[in-house]
């Protein structure tokens, strides 16, 4: 009895054995679970850290370019309104695109930044609303200004008489008005058509129709007026230097010049180069005639010729390249993102991630810290009066 006993109290202990093993299996399985789990977690830590390192980054960078933008808008908006050599109403319509393009950088960026940085629009419907329309409205505003500067420079190289008395502060003002008009009247229907969606702040078309209205109303119709003008003043520029160019090498007659054409033709100091000048700088036929009544008097007639050539090829590379600018920079901002527009309004399948979408709308964005760049840089008395204001001087 006593050995069957003892076999059944070790057969009892060895179950018991076997349970214990099981046990501490089992407990060692938790414990590899919960390290490679903490191991993982700690992984999928890293990659929020990674994005709100890049979060951080990227709403850094976009409120630089919005400081800059509005920086560089109100130093020239300052100096049209303290100088009085640029007074006119060729730089009113430049001071209203630097207000348009002021308007963009304080606000309109900033709450793109939130709205980028948070990844959902958290700052409610109406003002989801107030936001879209000044954006569409001050965006479609400014490309509009540059479309009314394209015509207001073709006038002036084409019509220079007759539009030099026109050229009014009056007539300044009605442009500007006409163009802050038919900006709301092409920003608002797609605001008045467009879906509701919680936590969200776009706009989608709903049909083909409203996107193709909006989209050619605030930049495929403009951008078209803008590449004929222009093409247009270029051409008319390049007769304009070539005709002065001959009457210039005319050779005297009995010790005297022929009449220039300046004599005969008066022009507006638009005249030559639109894009590159103001009104208050001199005109380069001036420049060529003080040039010959400073040159001395042996000075073959040949010499002066050939001077005069280069100094009408030097204007119309200055005039060609200020063109080019302007219309690379309203191109390349612009033409992605109204593309991109057309497509995704179209093609129901074709939806851009929210990077790409972000990205194409900044580059808009980014036009309005170039127009200040272009409009202004290449203009002698803006120029001058950056430096004034920079170093405070007095201008009154």
């Amino acid at each position: 009895m006593c050995g069957v006993r003892k076999r059944g109290v070790c057969s009892e202990k060895g179950g018991r054995g076997e349970e214990e093993e099981e046990e501490e299996e089992e407990k060692e399985y938790e414990k590899d679970v919960k390290k490679n789990g903490m191991n993982s977690n700690e992984t999928y830590a890293d990659e929020p850290s990674k994005n709100t390192w890049g979060m951080i980054f990227l709403s850094l960078t976009l409120s630089f370019l919005a400081i800059l933008t509005t920086a560089m808008n109100c130093l020239v908006i300052t100096a049209i309104i303290v100088t009085r050599k640029l007074h006119h109403p060729a730089n009113y319509l430049i001071c209203s695109l630097a207000v348009t393009d002021l308007l963009v950088a304080v606000l309109v960026m900033p709450f793109s930044i939130v709205y980028i940085v948070m990844e959902t629009w958290v700052m409610g419907e109406v003002m989801c609303n107030i936001w879209l329309i000044v954006d569409i409205t001050c965006c479609t505003c400014s490309i509009l200004h540059l479309a009314a500067i394209a015509v207001d420079r073709y006038r002036a190289i084409t019509d220079a008489v007759e539009y030099s008395r026109k050229r009014t502060s009056l007539r300044a003002a009605i442009m500007i008005s006409v163009v802050w008009l038919l900006s709301i009247v092409v920003s608002l229907p797609p605001m008045l058509l467009r879906g509701h969606k919680k936590n969200e702040c776009i706009i989608k078309h709903d049909n083909i129709g409203s996107a193709l209205y909006s989209t050619f109303g605030a930049f495929y119709i403009p951008l078209i007026l803008i590449l004929i003008l222009y093409y247009k003043i270029y051409r008319a520029a390049k007769t304009l230097y070539n005709r002065r160019a001959s009457c210039l090498n005319k050779p005297e007659m009995n010790g005297h010049m022929l009449p220039k054409c300046s004599d005969q033709e008066p022009t507006s100091p638009d005249t030559l180069s639109p894009p590159e000048k103001s009104v208050s700088e001199p005109s380069t036929e001036g420049d060529r005639v003080r040039i010959a009544a400073k040159s001395p008097k042996s000075q073959s007639r040949r010499e002066r010729s050939i001077r005069r050539r280069c100094i009408s090829s030097t204007h119309e590379k200055k005039a060609a390249t200020t063109l080019g600018l302007i219309l690379g920079a309203f191109v390349i901002c612009w033409l992605p993102f109204f593309i991109n527009e057309v497509i995704v309004n179209i093609c129901k399948s074709c939806t851009p991630s929210p990077e790409m979408t972000n990205f194409l709308t900044w580059l808009g964005y980014l036009n309005s810290l170039i127009n200040p760049l272009i409009y202004t840089i290449f203009n002698e008395d803006f120029k001058r009066a950056f430096q004034k204001l920079i170093k405070c001087k007095n201008y009154l």
